[in-house]
């Protein structure tokens, strides 16, 4: 049940008797309104002036990629077009008529403007006509933006949504995510309350989590307290737990008295321990008394929510509503609260095997809210919904199929009217499309998943993993290339690492044409990200005032405000550059069909999805000529077992050593039949396999599984001749032996890569490492490692400068690539510092970085998030001696090929480094730390360890001499597995911990050297 549990629900106010179907609402009647049919702008309303008439409407024009709004839009009855135009100029803009090519919808006597503000590169544009109530209908804004502006004036004209394609500039490198802090961001904080509980009980809890955020850091006392309560909880719908637990914690001293924080509390981290797969943990939680002061129902009888949160609430739904409103009281929402409490016991019952008693809960929970103004709160239907859903998977369990059907047919009846196209509806369909398939009716569950991945788009969502399962288990029984194309569809819609989106914004930036276009779009990558770092420092800054019980610094914000405005009027400056150039206004979507995937396929090469979901495991095997998708008989759990075991084998950390055991030869064949058994046949053919790990597979590289049994049985009658003491694998079958291997994240992101342009950089080859020691004595910086909101516990202790790589390695690669004619060179010792890299402007002139230093995957402490960054010298100023993940996202490369030679660079990156950088994260995935910042800096394909790499036998110096040996033209990856191939045939290194722990990460084809 993970993440479809309710994330906000009942707490805000409003009542009413069933409203009409929520798409029939007017335009007039709601807050936000889609712009166009692409999803890039929306128009939110804004709270009315002084100055403002009774009936005026202000919106704010937000589009994706803009972090404020790119215009604004308005109906205002009773005024002039004299008036309004005067109003529009009123701030000294300098505008000429001007002609529309595309008079909007709806809009009569149409006038045009072009403008320009003193001191400002904008230009602007203004549009004033009018409705066919004669009400004046005005858009302004900048103007590139044209066809956000003049749709959505012709939103408002007609009062109802207008189809049409928006094109706007666009670099796509922000997500959705970030959309809704600039929508937030354009609000007042209670509407963006509002609007984050909306977004929240439709199942939104991206978009919900920096709505409540925006507003948390805007409201005071109990509001903001609420509002972070739910933002924690966002963040455990999503799988960011640590995050969601750290700010739960803080949150515990703020709940004073208040009955209704403290059953928020209470659920919200009830429902977080089921969202982490323990029901017992949950039940212990929702079994904790609240305190005394909190518990009588009676005492809240006279106790009301605010009256401006309410008012807004009923603006949104106004006419909507066939009945009357009102404001819901405490005891209400408390009422309701108890009631949540009830549906989230019931789900853990269930988890736990107690069906009877979840049946009896969630009936009890569905009478509870049934009591409250006779179940007419709207926020509670999506609650309401699930409780049906949840009783009808219960009585199909127990024969009642009829009763069952009717459940969850009302469920959808219900979401269909208030939340159209929204993931609670698409959730509620997907519980039914199981139903159906496990009711023997295939034919209808399959057309009802096919519509639901048709009508998805192309945005992943965390929940899908578990609503999708029936629909794989259906095309999992099937066979044909229409299978495979349908599970390959609907296999993108489940959530990738963040990576993914990296390597696709990287191709996009290197198919501008242009040195200019490519230098523009990455100056706007670079103030995006800017804007998002301050606006998580002034956050982080407002939270520990908060948890401190102090005023938030306010000459530190101000000074940070002041920068976030400049660097907002920059991005526009950017974006109007940008769109000069048309492959930045080209809207693509996330997702790729089967044959384009097989058409970038090569002679020779397979790719290989995994996918893993629900207990069950898939896989979609395509060539360039043939394609297949089929069942893994093991389960998810028994795989993660096998990779836990060969992992533990490999290398184990311990008290700061890594151990070796012997390798785990049963389970790396095992694993072997079970991915690649039912393609064997295929396989005979493969050289280059392209692998898109998911699951426990991400950290394993899979050129260590073992492809005969023979090679098992040799191992076995060795290692009985020497009682275990050997670790001689000579001769083993290993997948790595035959076949080269890349590891991509997504279909998409590995076709964009491929097809990105190569490096322009003049000199082939910069080697880095070898960090300068600091001795015995504290780090040189008082601040090494710290970060906004980062305690001293958390930094790095002065042990970790003290053990440096040698550079022997690089030494060598530089040596063999001079030697055979190649320009090439070393940065060590005190020059390998952060700040000398930070500060170098030419490191875009090397086609390979090769970094061979420590990487800080971890975290110092497990109470504190993980930061990855690379080890570095002590540089001058404020060095810290770490280039950080922020940091490394700021170099400026060009290079086809990023080496990481250090501890673990495979890892994941985590929510903090994600927020630290300016970027959005989707959850701990490996492979999101470094590569991802190396990607997100402009390397095209990286090599990343998935554990420390070796010192004995000049191991880990023999694979790079060997990659480094390739003769002109030579693969990466073919370069990389004849360097093994040295490794695996010698018996002092035959074990994968010293030759396999390097996976090559985008498009292993690129050549070492050219």
């Amino acid at each position: 049940m993970a993440r479809l549990l309710p994330s906000s629900l009942v707490a805000l106010g409003l009542f009413a008797a069933m409203p009409a179907a929520a798409q029939d609402v007017p335009v007039a009647l709601r807050d936000s309104v889609p712009i166009g049919s692409n999803g890039l702008c929306e128009a939110q309303i804004q709270s009315p002036t002084q100055a403002d008439g009774l009936f005026d409407r202000h919106y704010a024009v937000i589009c994706q990629d803009a972090s404020i709004a790119v215009g604004s839009l308005a109906v205002l009855p009773g005024r002039s077009p004299d008036a309004v135009l005067a109003a529009l100029t009123a701030d000294g803009r300098e505008c000429l008529p001007g002609a529309l090519e595309d008079i909007p919808a709806g809009v009569g006597n149409a006038r045009v403007f072009a403008c320009t503000r003193p001191g400002s590169t904008l230009n602007r544009m203004i549009v004033i006509g009018s409705n066919s109530a004669g009400h004046i209908v005005s858009a302004e804004g900048i103007a590139v933006y044209r066809d956000a502006l003049e749709l959505g004036m012709a939103t408002l004209a007609t009062d109802r949504e207008v189809a049409g394609e928006v094109d706007i500039p666009l670099t796509l490198a922000s997500d959705a995510s970030a959309f809704a802090r600039a929508q937030a961001e354009a609000i007042s904080a209670q509407s963006a309350l509002a609007e984050a509980y909306r977004r929240a009980n439709a199942g939104n809890f991206a978009d919900a989590a920096e709505f409540f955020s925006a507003s948390a850091d805007a409201l005071e006392g109990a509001d903001s307290t609420e509002a972070r309560l739910n933002a924690a909880l966002q963040q455990s719908n999503l799988g960011n737990y640590l995050e969601a637990a750290l700010l739960f914690i803080d949150l515990r001293e703020l709940l004073g008295e208040d009955p209704v924080l403290h059953r928020l509390a209470r659920n919200f981290e009830a429902i977080d321990a089921l969202n982490r797969e323990s029901p017992a943990e949950a039940i212990m939680t929702l079994d904790m008394p609240l305190p005394a002061s909190t518990t009588s129902l009676e005492e809240l009888r006279q106790l009301q929510v605010d009256a401006l949160l309410a008012e807004r609430l009923a603006a949104e739904n106004g006419n909507a509503i066939s009945g009357a409103t009102g404001q819901l009281t405490a005891l209400e929402r408390a009422q309701l609260l108890d009631a949540q409490a009830l549906y989230v016991r019931a789900s853990a019952l269930r988890s736990l095997g107690l069906a009877s008693q979840a049946r009896d809960a969630l009936v009890n929970a569905q009478s509870q809210l049934l009591e409250v103004r006779e179940g007419r709160v709207v926020s509670i239907l999506w609650l309401r919904a699930q409780v049906l859903s949840e009783i009808a998977e219960i009585d199909e369990r127990s024969g009642q199929l009829g009763g069952a059907e009717a459940l969850h047919r009302e469920a959808i009846g219900l979401l269909e009217a208030f939340h159209p196209g929204s993931p609670a509806l698409a959730s509620a369909q997907a519980q039914y499309a199981g139903f159906l398939a496990r009711s023997g009716r295939e034919a209808e569950a399959l057309a009802l998943y096919r519509s639901l991945v048709d009508t998805a788009g192309s945005k992943p969502a965390a929940s899908l993993r578990r609503l999708l399962a029936p629909y794989f288990a259906l095309l999992g029984n099937q066979d044909g290339t229409q299978t495979a194309s349908e599970m390959f569809n609907a296999s993108q819609l489940l959530l990738r690492p963040g990576l993914a989106q990296t390597q696709a914004v990287l191709a996009r930036e290197l198919s501008g044409g242009s040195d200019e276009a490519a230098q523009l779009f990455r100056q706007s990558l670079n103030v995006g990200r800017g804007i998002e770092q301050i606006r998580a420092e002034i956050a982080q800054l407002s939270l520990d005032a908060a948890g401190a019980g102090s005023a938030a610094p306010a000459s530190k914000i101000a000074q940070l405000r002041q920068q976030l405005d400049a660097l907002e009027i920059r991005q526009l400056e950017l974006q109007q550059d940008l769109a000069q150039y048309p492959r930045y206004r080209v809207v693509e979507d996330g997702r790729l069909t089967l044959a384009d995937l097989q058409s970038t396929l090569r002679a020779g090469e397979a790719y290989y999805k995994l996918v893993m979901l629900d207990g069950a495991s898939y896989a979609i095997f395509a060539t360039s000529d043939d394609a297949r998708a089929f069942r893994i008989d093991a389960r998810s759990d028994a795989i993660e077992q096998m990779v836990d075991s060969l992992r533990d084998s490999v290398a184990v950390e311990m008290a700061g050593q890594t151990i070796t055991y012997p390798f785990d030869m049963a389970s790396a064949r095992a694993l072997y039949t079970e991915l690649f058994g039912p393609v064997a046949g295929s396989m005979a053919g493969i050289n280059h396999l392209v692998f898109e790990p998911d699951g426990a597979l991400l950290r394993l590289p899979i050129n260590l599984l073992v492809t005969d049994e023979a090679s098992v049985q040799r191992q076995a009658a060795r290692d009985a001749r020497v009682q275990g003491e050997g670790f001689d694998y000579t001769g083993t079958a290993w997948l790595g032996r035959e076949m080269r291997v890349t590891t991509a994240v997504s279909p998409t992101s590995f076709r964009d890569v491929r097809n990105s342009r190569v490096s322009d950089a003049r000199i082939e080859y910069l080697g880095l490492g070898q960090n300068q020691p600091v001795g015995a004595s504290a780090i040189p910086s008082p601040n090494a490692g710290r970060a906004i909101g980062q305690s001293e516990r958390c930094q790095w202790s002065a042990s970790a400068w003290n053990d440096p790589i040698n550079a022997t390695e690089l030494r060598t690669a530089e040596s063999l690539l001079k030697a055979g004619g190649s320009e090439a060179a070393l940065l060590t010792d005190a020059a390998f510092s952060d700040t000398a890299l930070l500060g170098m402007d030419t490191l875009d002139e090397y086609r390979i970085l090769h970094f061979a230093t420590h990487g800080l995957v971890t975290a110092p402490q497990p109470d504190c998030p993980p930061r990855p960054a690379l080890l570095t010298s002590f540089g001058d100023g404020d060095s810290d001696g770490l280039l950080s993940f922020a940091e490394i996202f700021d170099l400026k490369l060009d290079a086809d090929l990023v080496i990481l030679s250090a501890c673990n660079t495979a890892s994941e990156g985590g929510l903090v480094a994600s927020r630290e950088a300016g970027i959005g994260g989707t959850g701990d995935f490996a492979l999101d730390g470094l590569v991802r910042a190396f990607v997100g800096a402009g390397g095209r394909t990286v090599v990343a360890s998935h554990w420390p790499v070796p010192d004995d036998f000049n191991a880990t110096q023999r694979l790079v001499s060997g990659i480094f040996s390739a003769g002109a033209g030579e693969s990466t990856t073919e370069a990389l597995r004849r360097a093994q191939l040295g490794l695996m045939d010698d018996a002092d290194t035959s074990h994968p911990f010293y030759w396999a722990a390097f996976a090559v990460v985008g498009d292993g084809t690129i050549p070492v050297r050219r």
